[in-house]
């Protein structure tokens, strides 16, 4: 069981997948405005104390009532949102009661297109997974396993076509710095052709090192969200991050209070450039909210 966690993962083209309870339609958001949100679900557990990683550790190995309730408390937060990324989700496993989670929320959000990425492979165990959620079906999805010990990894996302499209790459990094600055200059690989670009994750790291002192310190990023993201219960270090390129214009960021995990999820609201909208469409196929 456990040599698939070993097996060679190989980055290349996906396809999201398609949530069948949403109706179909078509355009940018109507206001040109992009809400993103970025959030490490600690899938679905709740922890409110240190200590609690001891004696709820047992959380993470087999199924609990409180799991689902959180799920659906997720679910109704991230209806609010149109682009989403997830770190540390289960795919569906004993633990999650089989239920892949990056699906479950997908139907929750009423979210039409759907990607589950899989980093560890414990076969009944645990299936660790990074998650996105979009209302905007991309015209580019691709899988990339990180440098670095097996286990983490990043989704690039293209929206539009040409020099115009809007590049997004959702991550999970590692927490020691040296592994994490070869994720971070494999990631700067992947979007340095892009004019527009978001970065969104758990990124284990501040703001500061990431904008002046990693491999993306020359692509001019903005990090708007400062605050403190971790523990939920108490936060004192910035870990979650929603990266901007300078061509996109900030409408609004905030870090939501609602400690469902140990992480605080980060919210960022973008105006799309005008010269995106002329780019071939972007499609979606359910608005805001839309029941699924």
């Amino acid at each position: 069981m456990l040599r698939r966690w070993g097996t060679e993962r190989v980055a290349g083209l996906r396809n999201p997948q398609v949530n069948p309870h949403c109706v179909d339609s078509s355009g940018l958001p109507a206001d040109g405005r992009l809400r993103l949100l970025s959030f490490n679900i600690q899938v679905g557990n709740s922890t409110e104390r240190y200590r609690h990683y001891l004696t709820r550790g047992w959380q993470h190995l087999l199924p609990h009532t409180g799991r689902a309730v959180n799920l659906q408390r997720i679910g109704a937060l991230l209806g609010d949102y149109d682009l989403v990324a997830l770190q540390e989700v289960d795919g569906g496993s004993l633990r999650s009661g089989y239920v892949n989670q990056v699906e479950h929320l997908a139907q929750l959000g009423a979210f039409p297109y759907w990607y589950q990425q899989l980093n560890r492979n414990l076969g009944h165990l645990a299936q660790h997974s990074n998650g996105v959620l979009s209302r905007l079906q991309p015209t580019l999805l691709e899988d990339h396993p990180l440098p670095g010990p097996p286990g983490r990894g990043a989704i690039l996302l293209r929206f539009g076509e040409g020099a115009e499209a809007l590049a997004v790459v959702m991550m999970h990094l590692s927490l020691g710095p040296r592994t994490r600055t070869r994720q971070l200059a494999y990631i700067r690989e992947l979007i340095g052709g892009y004019r527009h670009q978001v970065l969104m994750g758990d990124m284990n790291t501040h703001a500061s090192d990431l904008l002046l002192h990693s491999p993306l310190r020359d692509l001019g990023l903005l990090a708007p969200q400062v605050e403190a993201t971790f523990p939920s219960w108490r936060p004192q270090r910035c870990l979650d991050h929603i990266l901007l390129s300078s061509s996109l214009t900030l409408e609004s960021v905030r870090v939501v209070a609602q400690p469902i995990s140990d992480h605080l999820p980060v919210a960022v609201e973008i105006r799309l450039p005008e010269s995106l909208g002329d780019a071939p469409p972007m499609l979606t196929t359910a608005p805001r909210g839309s029941p699924a």
